[in-house]
């Protein structure tokens, strides 16, 4: 599988997860709808393991709080117009 039928793939699994998410939310005793959120979770994660192996990762794993806030802005950059 090439990397946007990955990228396709993860993308409808994590949309089906989140809609049925959203519905479980007010039907909590939906045993159907608990197996499809469980079953498009584990795909998600096997796609998602399958992509990260493959290309890139996807989330970073071992990110320090919120470093993205201590980084230069990018017009704090050289170069940039101030």
């Amino acid at each position: 599988m090439n990397k946007n039928c990955l990228l396709n793939q993860l993308s409808a699994a994590q949309f089906a997860m989140w809609e049925l998410h959203l519905y479980l939310d007010t039907h909590p005793e939906d045993v159907c709808a608990l197996a499809l959120h469980k079953k498009y979770s584990q795909k998600y994660n096997m796609l998602k393991d399958e992509f990260e192996c493959k290309y890139y990762k996807l989330t970073p794993d071992n990110a320090q709080g919120v470093s993205w806030l201590r980084d230069p802005w990018p017009w704090e950059k050289d170069g940039c117009c101030r």
